[in-house]
């Protein structure tokens, strides 16, 4: 059992006082600070995948052509000659009002960065772009057909993969996502530490007791159940108020973050399985410090006899 059950005689033999000394403290800081990291961690691994996901198999085509019109004809028949091929899933053509409202966010045009009356973003040459998803995970193969699709239909366009300059930032998140998994490693270890040096310290304590149990008959499994039921109710008491304080945070930044709706940032989301992981981690820590407490225990009671 996590908490033994030991009778109510036995329990006076130690002070019966909740969140009295430091350990439910700092087991509670390492507990939010675990909760957090871990909660950062699967958000940046979803956000990762979803970026790869995203990039994975997905081309723009740059048109460049110093002709507008031209520049139009090439970009809608590269579309259409595009979408008819069995290794593309989707061709789109980006609207010129859609790039003039992105680069409108970047000049500080009015209008929430529309940009439509803005006499320098009207007067900028701005190329056609066909965004093109390709059918599957397989890259290559359909990218040296497109290359000679692109070279029939719009002869001097750039073909970008999104992978290219994407890459880069999903490896990037990944990497800190990694991180965020060490350091949840390393809090754990933190407080699998400070259970050891309370039971320690237990023991120390009340060694007089400890004594005298043993003179009127009690095993070191009956004395160690007396000290681990102590440690795991004053862990426990840790692990649930820090596991009150980062809901509460998770809560707050779920409630801000529900408000992004684009870019990268709306990728990042715990999920289903994300919010169980949360769930299931204090109970996890309360049974690991439950088994970490009697196994010390159990050390320290045979190096006394």
């Amino acid at each position: 059992m996590i908490i033994p059950r030991v009778p109510v005689q036995h329990r006076r033999l130690l002070p019966d006082r909740r969140l009295s000394g430091p350990t439910p403290w700092i087991i509670a800081i390492l507990m939010m600070l675990t909760l957090l990291a871990a909660a950062a961690g699967v958000g940046l691994a979803r956000a990762a995948n979803g970026i790869g996901d995203a990039i994975a198999g997905r081309v723009t085509v740059q048109i460049v052509t110093a002709n507008p019109v031209t520049r139009a004809e090439q970009a809608s028949a590269l579309r259409r000659a595009a979408a008819a091929q069995p290794y593309v899933r989707a061709a789109r053509t980006v609207e010129q009002e859609e790039l003039r409202a992105t680069l409108g966010q970047w000049f500080g045009s009015e209008a929430n960065g529309a940009g439509g009356d803005d006499p320098v973003l009207q007067s900028l040459p701005l190329p056609a772009l066909v965004d093109i998803d390709f059918v599957g995970s397989e890259r290559d193969a359909p990218l040296r057909q497109l290359r000679a699709l692109v070279a029939a239909e719009a002869p001097g366009a750039r073909i970008i993969p999104h992978a290219e300059w994407l890459g880069p930032v999903a490896q990037l998140i990944r990497s800190l996502a990694w991180i965020a998994g060490a350091l949840v490693l390393l809090m754990t270890l933190a407080s699998a530490a400070v259970v050891i040096m309370t039971a320690r310290a237990a023991l120390a304590t009340h060694f007089p007791t400890i004594e005298m149990l043993h003179l009127i008959g009690a095993t070191d499994r009956q004395i160690t159940r007396l000290f681990q039921r102590r440690i795991a109710i004053d862990t426990a008491y840790g692990i649930a108020l820090g596991t009150v304080v980062a809901a509460a945070l998770l809560l707050l930044v779920s409630w801000q973050w529900s408000g992004v709706t684009a870019g990268l940032a709306a990728t990042a989301s715990l999920g289903a399985w994300g919010w169980a992981l949360l769930l299931a981690l204090p109970l996890l820590a309360i049974a690991l410090a439950a088994l970490t407490a009697r196994q010390t225990l159990l050390a320290a009671l045979k190096k006394i006899l």
